[in-house]
């Protein structure tokens, strides 16, 4: 009798166990909604920088960067880091109003990359800025709206008062990368040399805002944009490879997979 108990406790015990496996394997199997596989516009990019926000009214998120293997899998690089959205949260692209706070949800290229010191070692278009440099908000002049402005000239027809003076913010922009979020194709930016500056062909929606980068941490949460502490930021930059077409995606946990 002892020996068909021992033999039925060590039977149960090792189907319990086989359970447990097949449990945590099941979990391990389970692929996050942020994950690249799950997103439904990262197109051709072979790199993804993915934040995810805490809630629609949160300012605090965490990005994740992969990159996809020859064999068409994912890898994530990095580890994920802590970032900050906008002091009121999120909202759609489409739908975002210019200086309410919000980040913009949505899957966006990155291009271009600035910063008020020497390129860190980034491969995408990097732009030295300096105390003269501007980044245009002014919702009356369409064809400077949302363009980084060499130098700002006596002719421009765009108001500083309505722009960012990049120079202002010496800790976020040491670095950062430009989100393209409602910005015109770089093929149609050319410069206006009877007003000294930089317009395009194809004005984007002045209602939406401007200026959304991913930049090095301020005190708190941004005005729209992403920030991250200088390493990471620097480590995002450096790994960026335009020959990848690298995208981000932008949504809080419970959108990532409709951004």
């Amino acid at each position: 009798m002892r020996k068909i108990l021992a033999a039925g406790l060590a039977i149960g015990a090792l189907v319990l166990g086989l359970g447990v496996v097949r449990a945590l394997s099941a979990d391990a199997a389970v692929v996050p909604p942020y994950h690249p596989s799950r997103l439904r516009d990262i197109g051709d990019s072979r790199q993804v920088v993915v934040v995810t926000g805490n809630g629609r009214t949160s300012s605090y998120a965490t990005l994740r960067t992969y990159q996809k293997n020859s064999n068409g899998s994912w890898s994530q690089k990095f580890a994920g880091m802590p970032a900050r959205n906008g002091y009121a949260g999120w909202e759609w692209a489409s739908r975002r109003v210019q200086n309410t706070g919000t980040t913009p949800m949505g899957t966006f290229r990155i291009t271009t990359a600035f910063g008020l010191k020497a390129n860190p070692g980034t491969r995408v278009k990097y732009i030295h800025a300096d105390s003269d440099d501007y980044w245009v908000g002014d919702n009356r002049d369409p064809k400077t709206y949302n363009l980084f402005q060499s130098k700002a000239s006596g002719t421009r027809t765009w108001r500083k008062g309505e722009s960012e003076r990049l120079a202002a913010y010496p800790t976020q922009y040491e670095y950062a990368a430009v989100i393209n979020f409602n910005r015109p194709l770089g093929s149609t930016i050319s410069w206006d040399t009877a007003h000294g500056q930089y317009v395009t062909s194809q004005p984007k929606n002045v209602k939406l805002g401007s200026a959304i980068f991913l930049h090095i941490n301020g005190a708190g949460s941004t005005a729209g944009c992403v920030s991250l502490r200088r390493a990471d930021l620097i480590a995002v930059l450096k790994w960026l490879d335009p020959a990848m077409t690298p995208r981000i995606v932008m949504a809080p946990l419970a959108d990532i997979g409709r951004a």
